[in-house]
């Protein structure tokens, strides 16, 4: 039995040594790729909730993704496929994008907060000039 566990162990850790995949000739270096995906996740993120409109306009996700990226898709698909084949390198790939998109949400949620907070303070002070009028008319 433990011939048998030591075998198995000694044919995963070799396993795990062996490439998948070989590494593709025209491989997207991993911070394009951080790039291409983030601009994926935002563009999927903008089809679910404007889809009629990007129909309207022509836009395609993935079309517009290789052109702003001057790539193929099959460099694409390889270089992904690769990078699926390395898991810690995909991980970190992801978790880069997983920050970029952290940092724009919260980018976004400052820029609402000031936004409102402008549009609070001008409604105060139009109110508050409403008052004093009042208040000014009532002692003429």
């Amino acid at each position: 039995m433990r011939k048998i566990i030591l075998l198995f162990f000694g044919i995963l850790l070799f396993s795990c040594g062996k490439k998948v995949i070989e590494k593709p000739e025209k491989l997207i270096p991993q911070e394009k790729m951080v790039a291409i995906l983030h601009d994926l996740a935002i563009l999927n993120s903008a089809k679910s909730s404007f889809n009629h409109v990007m129909e309207n306009k022509g836009i395609k996700v993935m079309e517009f993704l290789y052109e702003k990226h001057q790539i193929d898709s099959t460099q694409f698909s390889q270089s992904d496929l690769y990078y699926a084949s390395v898991p810690l390198e995909y991980q970190a790939i992801y978790e880069k994008v997983e920050m970029k998109l952290e940092t724009r949400r919260a980018t976004l949620e400052r820029a609402t907060k000031n936004r409102n907070d402008s549009i609070r303070k001008a409604q105060k002070k139009k109110t508050d000039s409403i008052a004093k009028l009042k208040v000014d008319k009532t002692k003429s």
